[in-house]
């Protein structure tokens, strides 16, 4: 009980223990997707059991070549100097069955620190790893599955692709900033693919958000969604889904994954 009067500070379920990993290579995906596969024998034992599932990366600050472990204080991770830790959230993407190594997409544009990083990581740069958060429970009763999100979400709905039963029909819908950001994807017998160029001077997420608006109207009964990206975006899909379609929150998973013009992760989840 507060002492003071104020109220007593909210304390959070502490996360998974930070694993220490470095860097093995890192390759290029396309133009502006690149996978950077760690290993480390602190991986051991980790096990990721639902697809779109999520990892915290931990990784050195500004101008740091080594990397400083930060500790939990109820509500965050903090460094022993009291600042925040630069900690980003990605899929893992694949998990090394034989040896102990992780696979993380991260897609690279200005300004962002996890890209800078990656862009100039090397064999032997050190990071850490925390997870898994919780993924994404693939319904077998479902016959149709709509899958849309901007670039964040392409390497989430790239691992969908490649567990979804190959009878059960899929629409992908996938916004891109630049045209060099398509890949090809991986296969599925009954997926369509349609990638949506965001117009200049548009706010992100606006294509994929008139995507998913397009194919809700042709949703059966019994379809699945799920959607991330842009914080901000994903929520207008929110409102279109559940205010205006009337869809089961049950039947939809959507997270914002990022916010625009915020750097760090959106931690925003439905």
């Amino acid at each position: 009980m507060s002492t003071s009067g104020s109220p007593a500070a909210r304390l959070r379920r502490e996360p998974p223990t930070f694993r220490r990993v470095e860097v093995r290579q890192v390759s290029p995906v396309s133009a502006r997707l690149l996978r950077v596969t760690f290993t480390g024998a602190d991986l051991d034992g980790l096990v990721v059991e639902q697809p779109a599932a999520s990892v915290r990366l931990l990784l050195p600050g500004v101008g740091e070549a080594e990397l400083t472990m930060p500790a939990w204080n109820g509500n965050e991770f903090l460094l022993p100097d009291g600042r925040r830790p630069a900690i980003r959230t990605f899929t893992p993407r694949r998990l090394g069955p034989q040896s102990p190594e992780l696979e993380l997409d991260v897609v690279v544009h200005d300004g962002g620190f996890a890209s800078a990083w990656v862009q100039a990581a090397a064999p032997g740069h050190q990071a850490a790893i925390s997870g898994p958060g919780r993924g994404y429970p693939v319904d077998p009763e479902a016959q149709t599955f709509l899958l849309a999100g901007d670039e964040s979400a392409i390497p989430a709905i790239s691992q969908l692709l490649e567990i979804l039963p190959s009878d059960k029909t899929v629409q992908v819908h996938l916004e891109v900033a630049h045209p060099d950001a398509r890949h090809d994807l991986p296969k599925h017998a009954s997926a369509t693919v349609e990638w949506h160029d965001l117009p200049a001077g548009a706010p992100p997420g606006d294509a994929v958000v008139a995507a998913v608006m397009g194919a809700a109207s042709d949703l059966t009964a019994g379809a699945r969604v799920w959607a991330a990206g842009e914080a901000a975006a994903v929520q207008r899909i929110r409102r279109h889904l559940f205010q205006e379609r009337n869809l089961p929150r049950s039947s939809a998973w959507i997270r914002g994954y990022w916010k625009h013009g915020r750097m760090g992760d959106a931690d925003d989840d439905d």
